[in-house]
């Protein structure tokens, strides 16, 4: 009998893979149909036909003469899906045919729109009420223009689809009416009407990424992807360790090797330009430099003693409810632990590149960076130019996670080119990203409770860290107002080891210590850790002020959600279960983690996610933002280590970091809470939680509690 015979490329393998918006992986069937990749292409997302003429009604909105609608996003996407989730909620208001949408990044104004920033899951929360009122004012100006033209009342018409009807079953396409809508005096936002949940057509219903043709057939999407005319290659050469000055070098091995046509110093680096990124790369390699010994040799060693020390410093308190001291004198019995956390690098999987043409007319920026305006800034005060001459465009980010809120990598590239008089794309390498970023930062935090008749009558959290400006307690968050008497102290030193935002700061480590510490409380206390939870968000009700920023109801809600959906406490033989429960970027958050003794390793093989963000604008793009945040979480938690010796990295690539892998990622199931109220955070929330539910099953399975990361090292010794 004769076999059928297909094959697939690694580009069919790509296009199929990701197909579905979610990055599911389809069935090969559609590809073995006989199908070629561009028909494939086709079926899977349909041709939009693009009008002849645009109209612009806004800074956000265009319409075409066929009806095609152009929404501008204005945030930087870095794969959290915001420029396919904050055009929905424009498209929404605007009843505007989704399938008839185009969607385009939008570059930097600052006149036109707000908080052009990807950062602390803000964007879809800051830019819900804007979004809607942008989408809702077009509509209104559109119903009007089509009333004038029929001789009828604009309240007798309705709009759907891109298409206005009147009470005697006329109608107007968007782009009949556009050019005489766009001549109508706006509207006072307090006339333009904004629709009800229960109205939504296009919020709340699941849509395919708007870049994902781009992604499944190779468009230059990406800042990495940039190529502009004339345009070189630059490679930068840093300092080894940090703290270390450059004192000379010889650069004649660089520029002897082909390609190469610059190479300078700027600060205590040395820039190499070259027709190609490789030629650019090996010509840094070539550089014979001598460093000068870094001031203060810093050693994770050393960060640790420090550290320690400032533990048990005297602080001024940054929170300080009722008499702690005075709690802790009259305890029966004081519990305290001390939580240990390494530096981390981002390992975003796109490294660090950023292009740039600087002139003596104007700067032109592209690339990958979450904060453009601050990168506006920075390069106009290093260039010595004004703000208005400097124009920054933003492409989509292969991975952010707090590295390029900083820009560092947009700074060198404007400096460089400012210098070699060219436009330059700077591309770091896996060891520029890892050897010369900004980490996040080693932590120690000191937890005390004091215990009276059973219950926790005082609370006092102590936090270490360097450079802590982008960390630092949050004293307004769980367990705040739980606790009558609650302090919360910060301590730091200053170090030259670059330090800032890591995914979901403050609390990606500091959940983790606090949700093993309630539960060990709990368990000494004989106290169920749900109950003891519950009751701790009742007791937050009656402490509660303007200041709280996390609400009891929603936190027992995630809590009660995640305990019936995993079947918290009533698991089968052979699996042990951990809670945790978390609020952070707005949004409330729990966890149970499912542990199972796998050949003898302790394997998380489930977690179970409650999640109140409010309305979900994308469930797809949702349900995705929360299923990476948990496994970022995990696979830091259990494997992330990172130290510095003498102010060196100890890995600069992959083969000496360890990352969690495909087959260690849990089956994750999500739930929504569904309460109808404005959109909150995503991006970020699901990663605290993570950490402190996996420690929490790995204590039940293994009967060893775990107060440092990473996991994996304590686990081990468990063994």
């Amino acid at each position: 009998m004769s076999k059928n015979k297909n094959t697939i490329d690694r580009r069919s393998f790509l296009k199929v893979s990701t197909a579905a918006g979610g990055g599911m992986v389809l069935g090969f069937s559609i590809f073995m149909s006989g199908c070629k990749n561009d028909e494939v292409v086709k079926q899977l997302i349909p041709e939009i036909i693009m009008p002849d003429n645009w109209v612009t009604m806004s800074g956000f909105i265009k319409v075409g003469d066929n009806g095609v609608v152009t929404i501008m996003s204005p945030n930087p996407e870095i794969g959290q899906n915001v420029k396919t989730s904050m055009p929905m909620i424009i498209a929404e208001e605007l009843d505007v045919d989704w399938d008839n949408v185009v969607v385009e990044q939008a570059p930097l104004d600052t006149e036109k729109y707000e908080r052009q920033v990807a950062g602390g899951s803000q964007s879809i929360r800051h830019g819900w009420d804007a979004l809607r009122q942008a989408g809702a004012t077009t509509k209104a100006m559109l119903i009007t223009a089509a009333a004038t033209q029929w001789g009828v009342d604009a309240s007798t018409c309705t709009a759907s689809k891109g298409v206005i009807s009147n009470a005697n079953g006329e109608t107007l396409g968007y782009g009949e009416v556009a050019s005489a809508a766009a001549l109508l005096e706006v509207p006072d936002p307090k006339d333009v009407k904004l629709k009800e949940a229960k109205e939504y057509k296009i919020i709340g219903e699941s849509k395919r990424n708007v870049d994902l043709k781009g992604i499944i057939t190779g468009q230059p999407l990406f800042g990495i992807d940039t190529r502009e005319e004339g345009m070189q290659f630059a490679s930068v050469l840093r300092p080894p360790a940090f703290g270390q000055k450059l004192i000379s070098f010889n650069d004649d091995g660089a520029k002897a090797v082909n390609g190469v046509s610059q190479v300078f110093q700027f600060g205590d680096k040395i820039a190499i330009i070259a027709n190609s990124t490789w030629a650019a790369m090996k010509g840094k390699k070539e550089i014979i430099a001598k460093w000068e010994a870094p001031e203060l040799a810093e050693s994770t060693a050393y960060h640790d003693k420090t550290m320690m020390a400032l533990l048990d410093s005297k602080v001024e308190p940054v929170r300080n409810n009722g008499d702690v001291s005075k709690a802790f004198a009259e305890a029966d019995e004081v519990i305290e632990r001390t939580y240990e956390s390494p530096f981390l690098p981002h390992n975003c999987l796109e490294p660090m590149n950023f292009f740039a043409h600087v002139t003596e007319e104007k700067v032109y920026l592209k690339g990958p960076v979450q904060t453009p305006q601050w990168q506006q800034g920075r390069v106009a005060e290093i260039l010595k130019r004004d703000p208005k001459d400097i124009e920054v465009h933003m492409t989509r980010m292969g991975g952010g996670f707090g590295r390029r809120l900083y820009g560092d990598f947009g700074d060198e590239a404007a400096e460089i080119s400012s210098i070699a008089k060219v436009p330059i794309q700077l591309q770091f390498s896996r060891e520029d990203d890892m050897t010369a970023g900004t980490y996040r930062v080693a932590l120690k935090y000191k937890i005390r409770a004091a215990v009276k008749e059973g219950k926790i009558s005082g609370y006092h959290i102590t936090e270490a860290a360097s450079n802590s400006n982008m960390y630092g307690l949050i004293p307004n968050f769980f367990p705040a107002y739980a606790i009558d008497n609650y302090r919360v102290d910060n301590a730091k030193f200053e170090s030259n080891i670059t330090t800032g935002a890591w995914r979901a700061p403050y609390t990606n480590f500091l959940a983790f210590a606090e949700q093993s510490f309630f539960d060990e409380v709990a368990e000494i206390l004989n106290v169920d850790p749900v109950k003891m939870r519950l009751g701790l968000y009742e007791n937050a009700k009656k402490n509660k002020d303007d200041n709280m920023q996390w609400d009891p109801d929603r936190m027992a809600g995630v809590l009660m959600l995640a305990v019936n959906k995993s079947n918290y406490g009533k698991a089968k033989d052979g699996v042990y279960q951990g809670l945790s429960v978390y609020y952070s970027h707005n949004t409330h958050v729990a966890e149970v983690a499912d542990v199972e003794v796998i050949n003898g390793t302790p394997t998380v093989t489930k977690v179970t996610c409650a999640v109140d963000c409010g309305i979900v604008i994308n469930p797809i793009a949702a349900t995705n933002q929360i299923e990476g945040g948990i496994i970022d979480g995990i696979g830091h938690a259990m494997y992330g280590d990172f130290s510095f010796v003498n102010g060196k990295p100890s890995a600069d690539n992959f083969n000496k970091y360890r990352m969690i892998r495909s087959g260690e990622a849990p089956k994750i199931d999500v739930h929504f809470v569904e309460n109808g109220l404005s959109p909150t955070g995503l991006g970020e929330p699901s990663l605290p939680p993570a950490g402190g539910a996996v420690a929490n099953a790995l204590y039940k399975a293994t009967g060893k509690r775990i107060y440092k990361q990473p996991f994996v090292k304590e686990v081990e010794v468990l063994g």
